[in-house]
């Protein structure tokens, strides 16, 4: 008895996934959620270049990169 309710779980839980035909977030169902998901994923690896900058590096434009000259003293 016990072993074939260990053998049921499993089965039991794998019924509780939702449908690609229900209802899912966005007015879309659940299968197009995940074809757009999965359609997104291959956009996003497409327009990435080979070396993206990091973000947070500082470019030789920004003002914070570039040396100022300072004033020479009076006198």
């Amino acid at each position: 008895m016990t072993r074939s309710a260990l053998l049921a779980f499993p089965l039991l839980l794998a019924a509780c996934e939702p449908a690609d035909n229900e209802p899912g977030p966005g007015g879309v169902t659940v299968g197009e959620a995940k074809a757009l998901d999965e359609a997104a994923e291959m956009l996003d690896q497409q327009r990435l270049p080979p070396a993206a900058p990091d973000e947070g590096a500082e470019t030789p434009s920004s003002p914070a990169a570039t040396p100022t000259a300072e004033p020479a003293p009076a006198g």
